[in-house]
């Protein structure tokens, strides 16, 4: 097909496409639902259009499966199947469109063919690092290996091999449902102190669980290591990989054979390969024993496995060290599997934790002081395959056979850095110390408690680390799943993990499906076994969500007093032991409510704290404080007047209060006792000092220095009678002119709503207000009228004369104004003058109904001030200078907004290339 062709079939199909999506969006505009009920016509015929299109996905379907290598998704039966296989069906489509982009690709010449892969180079082709001249240690670099670098997944097939279980041929066979306690597999005890027969002894553990004590307990516990161990000494170099091999051993004569030189060593290399994932209790697959010379692989997946318990003649010697890195599990799947215990253990895991290396890991280790990295991705491999791979063989071996070096490297140095004389210092007795308390490990039978959730296999740990809230129906099925997967993976002998992981059960607890298709769809991760089930699994859930109806939910749960014990008790066990029969009889009691024991809550008050962590012990709160015989409040305070706002918000159930509180205030003030305030709308703060109120009519336009408040003082507690009288009536005036007027920022005018409300209060508080209170009152406001009146009287004379002496003035200079301008001679609010001064202060910042706001339209420039006539030795009779208009932020804006950016160099009108053919 030329260019030509091509691009003709592109645009056929491109408008093909782009009419089936006018099509669909024209379709998904319309009501259906209605369309199919007023015309049985269309009812019919999208039915019949809707088959169609599922009849065609399957076939696209089935058929781009096919050409990409996926599983095809499950057949679609009607469109709500779409939603329940949409992964299958996403991933089908996403690897059909890769496959697109990369035959385009090639096609264009972007990307070459590439060739099919080969096996060629084997594990030659991936080289460890060679150690280079003058490096850590003395010895040779290490020799060919697989890379260590090399950051490649590992092959499914070598993760999850399909092999046939070796553990059906073993000659003894693992109790999946043992319950325990767990005997020890020992027939004989080498090298002991106490025999055989007096080691195999039960004990109550802290769970009140009986459990066999660890056969070599004694000997561990008096084992003295070494001299050797202690002291420093030259490192022995390892041998070469490329001059020496590995011994695979795979027969009984073989460890027979490997037993006689081990007798031969005084210190050995241990290491261990274990594989879960398709055995309930665990498989050790693979041991590597290494010495300075030799090094052996043993197979310990032979049906004569349990036989491997003679190696208990080295391995229980307290006078040959045993070198183990990170050996907490390998000690315990010695004891499960082969019936081995290890005596005189040095970990060198503990060494790089007391001689605090950034790292505790053996790849660490080994790249440290032997310039070698391992590919840890082997770490992952199933170690049951057989024969194993070449790559896989070296790095087992590898393990052990740099690892009696790095001992020599570690204890070196814990020697230099260790004091014997202090034992807080003896960083090496710290390390076998700690080795030792390893090698008193024990295994214990795999538990799972249905009710509790305790036990390795339990499902307690899971929700206490996920911490689900689940619901009554939601934690039945929860625990219905762990329970039924439980059962099976034992009868199976299949790790839980493989028949169902623990998101797929979280996710049926928590979706709780209603039909068979809807639990097939979240199985999609699951094993075979477990889909074979799915009628068996479906029952449950119905069953366990109808009791869960009326169950408890997690939290309730949780919060039970048994097994809150229980979790607390056991939470740095992981949940590992097994609970009490009588701790699983009390949770189980305690599921369908509350515990019939549990304690009262505590009264309100008593949690209530009476300290601010603002205001410290100052009362807060206009509620009324316990008081006194004589009506005084037992912590004194300085009511504050809450806003007009807030009075008018509380509504007439506390009109009558609220006007009262003003008088109430006054009268303790002339009596000089704080008497209680009956409202709360007031604020009480320990104040011994009351400031004076600030009039709420300030000038706004009076420079702040102008308005300053006199300093408070502090009167003695007697005073002579005026004087109370003469401050209670200072205090009153000030109320009375902050009742008189609602202050609002609107041009110093009463707001409308406000000014209705503050009225109303006051109003109420002149009725509640005694005869001689209005006497008092009125004498006030006619004095305060008559300073109105002398003050006006005086600004009307200032007035003219400032306009006289304008008039008469030649010069710079206005002699005697008693007006000024804000910065400029273009008019203003007038200033009081020195005249004024000798009024009260009170009257400084009290505003009069006839204040005039600053004009700035009116006001002059002050950049461009304007020059009196004359000055500057001009012209006096040029006409003054116009200057420019001032802005005024209060007048009404104009039509011109802020423009929009200029339009980049780059930018075209017209559409964008997202439409453009």
């Amino acid at each position: 097909m030329d260019s030509d062709d091509f691009k003709a079939q592109q645009q056929k199909i491109h408008a093909a496409l782009v009419a089936v999506n006018r099509t669909v969006n024209g379709i998904a505009a319309e009501d259906l639902t209605f369309l199919r009920t007023v015309n049985p016509g269309v009812a019919a015929e999208l039915d019949d259009q809707a088959a169609r299109l599922l009849r065609l996905s399957n076939g696209l379907l089935k058929s781009a499966a096919g050409a990409t290598g996926k599983r095809p998704p499950p057949q679609l039966e009607e469109a709500d199947d779409v939603d329940l296989t949409w992964r299958g069906v996403v991933d089908v489509i996403d690897a059909l469109l890769e496959k697109a982009d990369t035959t385009l690709d090639e096609y264009t010449g972007l990307l070459k063919r590439k060739d099919a892969p080969t096996t060629e180079g084997g594990p030659d082709s991936k080289k460890a690092k060679q150690q280079g001249s003058g490096g850590v240690g003395s010895g040779p670099g290490p020799g060919p290996g697989p890379a260590s670098g090399h950051t490649e997944r590992l092959d499914w097939n070598m993760r999850r091999a399909n092999i046939a279980k070796p553990q059906e041929l073993f000659e003894r066979k693992t109790d999946n449902f043992d319950k325990g306690p767990w005997k020890p597999l020992l027939t004989s005890k080498p090298h002991a102190i106490v025999p055989l027969a007096d080691s195999l002894t039960t004990f109550v553990d802290e769970n009140n669980l009986t459990q066999f004590k660890h056969p070599y307990e004694a000997e561990i516990t008096h084992l003295t290591y070494p001299d050797a161990v202690y002291r420093k000494r030259e490192p022995i170099p390892y041998l070469p990989t490329e001059t020496t091999s590995a011994v695979w051993v795979d027969t009984f004569e073989g460890v027979e054979v490997m037993l006689a030189e081990l007798r031969e060593a005084d210190e050995i290399a241990v290491d261990l390969e274990h594989h879960d994932y398709r055995t309930y209790t665990g498989l050790l697959s693979l041991m590597q024993i290494s010495t300075r010379s030799k090094d052996w692989i043993i197979d310990t997946l032979q049906p004569w496995r349990h036989r491997l318990e003679i190696l208990n003649e080295v391995f229980a010697d307290p006078t040959k060290l045993k070198v183990f890195h990170g050996a907490s599990s390998d000690i315990v799947w010695l004891q499960r599997d082969l019936g081995l215990y290890i005596v005189g253990l040095f970990d060198t895991y503990f060494a790089c934790d007391c001689l605090e290396y950034s790292k505790r890991s053996l790849a660490f280790l080994l790249e440290r002081f032997v310039n070698f990295e391992a590919d840890k991705k082997y770490q992952m491999a199933d170690w049951r395959i057989r024969p194993l791979p070449e790559e896989m063989l070296y790095y087992a071996r590898s393990d052990t056979h740099y690892l009696l070096y790095i001992y020599d490297m570690v204890r070196n140095e814990l020697a230099d850095k260790s004091e014997r004389a202090n034992p807080e210092k003896d960083l090496t007795e710290y390390v076998l110390q700690k080795s030792k308390d390893v090698s008193l490990s024990r295994h214990e039978a795999l538990l799972c408690d249905p009710e509790t959730g305790m036990g390795v296999r339990g499902w307690l740990n899971n929700l206490v680390k996920t911490y689900t809230l689940l619901s009554g129906e939601q934690f039945a099925v929860y625990r219905a799943l762990y329970q039924w997967r439980d059962d099976l993976a034992r009868r199976l002998d299949e790790s839980p993990g493989f028949l169902m992981p623990v998101r797929v059960l979280s996710d049926i607890a928590r979706i709780l499906p209603p039909d068979r298709k809807a639990l097939w769809s979240l199985l999609n991760n699951t094993a075979r076994a477990t889909k074979s089930h799915m009628d068996e699994l479906f029952t449950l859930i119905q069953d366990a969500q109808a009791r869960g109806a009326t169950g408890p939910t997690s939290v309730e749960f949780l919060r039970s007093d048994a097994v809150g014990a229980i979790v607390k008790s056991n939470r740095h066990l992981n949940f590992s032991a097994h609970a009490t029969t009588t701790a699983a009889a009390a949770a189980a009691a305690a599921l369908p409510g509350p515990p019939k024991d549990a304690a009262p809550l505590p009264d309100v008050t008593e949690l209530r704290s009476t300290f601010s962590q603002l205001w410290g012990k100052t009362p807060i709160g206009g509620r009324k404080r316990g008081a006194g015989a004589d009506g005084e409040e037992a912590s004194g305070g300085v009511p504050i007047e809450a806003p007009w706002f807030v009075q008018a918000a509380i509504g007439p159930a506390s009109s009558a209060a609220a006007p009262a509180a003003p008088a109430a205030l006054a009268t303790a003030s002339r009596a000089g006792t704080k008497k209680a305030v009956p409202s709360e709308d007031y604020i009480e703060f320990n104040s011994p000092v009351p400031k004076p109120a600030l009039s709420r009519e300030v000038d706004m336009t009076t420079p702040i220095a102008a308005a300053t408040v006199p300093a408070p003082s502090s009167p003695p507690i007697e005073e002579k009678k005026n004087e109370e009288e003469e401050a209670g009536e200072e205090e009153e005036e000030e109320e009375e002119e902050e009742e008189e007027e609602a202050f609002t920022l609107k041009w110093g005018k009463k707001g409308g709503k406000a000014a209705a409300a503050a009225a109303a209060v006051l109003q109420n508080s002149e009725n509640t207000l005694t005869d001689a209170q209005k006497q008092r009152k009125q004498s006030k406001k006619e004095r305060k009228e008559a300073r109105r009146a002398a003050k006006r009287s005086k600004s009307a004379a200032a007035a003219a004369g400032a306009a006289e002496s304008t008039t008469d003035s030649t010069g710079g200079e206005e002699g005697g104004a008693t007006t000024q301008t804000s910065d400029s001679d273009g008019g203003g609010a007038p200033i009081p003058s020195e005249e004024d001064d000798e009024d009260d202060g009170e009257e400084k910042v009290e505003n009069d109904g006839d204040f005039v706001p600053f004009n700035y339209d009116t006001a002059g420039s002050v950049l461009h001030p304007k020059k009196a006539p004359g000055a500057g030795g001009g012209n006096n009779n040029k006409a003054p200078h116009k200057g420019k208009k001032v802005f005024n932020p209060y007048g009404s804006k104009g039509d011109e907004g802020p423009k929009a950016a200029r339009r980049m160099h780059f930018e075209k009108v017209g559409k964008t290339g997202t439409f453009k053919k």
